[in-house]
């Protein structure tokens, strides 16, 4: 028989017109294509429900979606076109803090990396065309999958290390970003107006996070590809750790 492959748990998109979930197929392909098997996880306040359904998992994948709620960074809501999910937020502290305290892997992108840095006590721009003076897209329109700026890699990173470059062409659908990062991430990529777009954590196995979206393009762009092959890698052998009974993957 086969040995099983690493289970993803995906966070799910919010369709507040609908009270719905839903995804982009890009998410879980790109799993699939990586060798993991993705499956979607549901927004609970059941405390039964979220540790079963987490402990099914290998590795967690903080997708793009509403933005993070102001007040998780001590501030107040400045624009109208600020749209957050307060169950997405609650339901994603807790699964950040599990995947953290048991060192399972976890891969953010964009509204991912936000969520991650406010949760690890960074703050984010709210909107980065009001609060900066950048003059790059980051909100690009249709094909999503095209790259429409470089970011910067920096060197002795985790991500430099994988894909062996110093700058990369990227997609780019956001308005907010990092403004702070915090204390316990490292920058891994800026893009060229110095805006943060991709995130390790530090001590950890694979915590990464990028601002761009792999899920758009990985068919046509082998970095994009990379990213999720090695989550997926990691999360396999966060798989392996469990099965032979390694403390750092171990249950609660």
């Amino acid at each position: 028989m086969k040995d099983r492959q690493p289970v993803i748990g995906v966070v799910p998109l919010w369709d507040e017109y609908r009270n719905s979930i839903w995804m982009i197929p890009g998410y879980m392909d790109g799993i699939i294509k990586a060798g993991g098997l993705p499956v979607i996880l549901p927004f609970t306040d059941d405390e039964n429900v979220f540790n079963q359904a987490a402990a099914l998992c290998d590795g967690f994948l903080l997708t793009g979606g509403q933005d993070v709620a102001p007040e998780l960074y001590g501030e107040a809501k400045r624009y109208d076109n600020i749209i957050t999910c307060k169950t997405r937020d609650r339901f994603e502290t807790l699964l950040l803090d599990r995947a953290i305290r048991l060192d399972v892997p976890v891969l953010g992108i964009c509204r991912g990396l936000q969520f991650m840095n406010v949760s690890l006590g960074g703050t984010l721009y709210q909107d980065i065309p009001a609060e900066t003076d950048s003059t790059l897209m980051h909100r690009q329109n249709p094909p999503y999958e095209n790259p429409v700026h470089e970011v910067i890699i920096e060197q002795d990173t985790p991500l430099a290390y994988l894909l062996n470059k110093e700058r990369l062409a990227v997609n780019s659908c956001h308005h907010q970003g990092i403004k702070n990062l915090s204390s316990v991430l490292k920058c891994m990529a800026r893009a060229t107006d110095g805006l943060i777009e991709a995130v390790y954590m530090l001590n950890k196995k694979f915590i990464w996070a990028v601002q761009w979206h792999p899920e758009l393009s990985y068919k046509t762009d082998d970095s994009s590809s990379k990213i999720f092959d090695i989550f997926v890698t990691y999360a396999n052998l966060s798989k392996l750790n469990i099965i032979s009974g390694g403390k750092a993957y171990g249950s609660v």
